[in-house]
């Protein structure tokens, strides 16, 4: 694939991954709760989710895909729920020390898999891999080695942009020292999840 399509697709992809929306909102507000504990797995779960959509478009699935509407709606409605959850946790949890212990049972395999369902089920995904991506790249005459390349590219950019977000979220998380001040901001960070398991649930 010439490298003018990859820096194309890269541009792109870039700027939806970057946009805000459920995963990136997702993301922040549990970075400003609980930390990067176990933000690698979460974020391995969005990765694995676009690389999913990806191959569903690049190998001609997507009309498959449709077939199964009501699979993906469950998804969605699962990615929701993980979210709520989530919610819940930074409003009740004890405020700790800025690298205090993670929440209890939140394991690497269940952040990887509520990641994965919440970009699964994310409209915004969706839209961007079956709708979108064909005017950007020509699926129909891409090459195995063009789909390797570009899926690469996905998974540079999306863990770059996840870095760069996370980072973001941590240099604001230590601004708030104080118990009142990290209480605030779990509470605030646990509304921005609740809010986004509504939008995901609801488009």
């Amino acid at each position: 694939m010439p490298l003018s399509s990859i820096m194309l697709f890269a541009a792109v992809y870039g700027v939806a991954v970057a946009s805000p929306g459920p995963g990136v909102f997702a993301l922040v507000a549990r970075v400003l709760a609980r930390g990067t504990r176990g933000i690698p797995a979460f974020v391995a779960g969005f990765i694995v989710g676009d690389l999913i959509w990806f191959a569903m478009a690049a190998t001609g699935f997507a009309l498959l895909a449709q077939s199964f509407a009501t699979l993906f709606i469950a998804i969605r409605y699962i990615g929701a729920a993980y979210l709520a959850y989530l919610a819940w946790c930074a409003w009740t949890a004890p405020v700790e020390p800025l690298e205090g212990d993670p929440v209890r049972g939140e394991t690497g395999m269940r952040l990887f898999l509520g990641g994965l369902a919440l970009t699964l089920g994310n409209p915004k995904v969706v839209l961007f891999f079956l709708a979108l991506l064909p005017t950007v790249i020509d699926l129909e005459r891409i090459s195995p080695l063009g789909m390797i390349e570009v899926a690469a590219t996905i998974v540079v950019v999306l863990s770059t942009t996840f870095a760069a977000y996370t980072l973001a979220a941590v240099r604001v998380r230590r601004f708030f020292d104080s118990v009142r001040a990290r209480r605030a901001v779990n509470r605030g960070a646990g509304t921005v999840m609740a809010g986004a398991a509504l939008a995901v649930a609801t488009r």
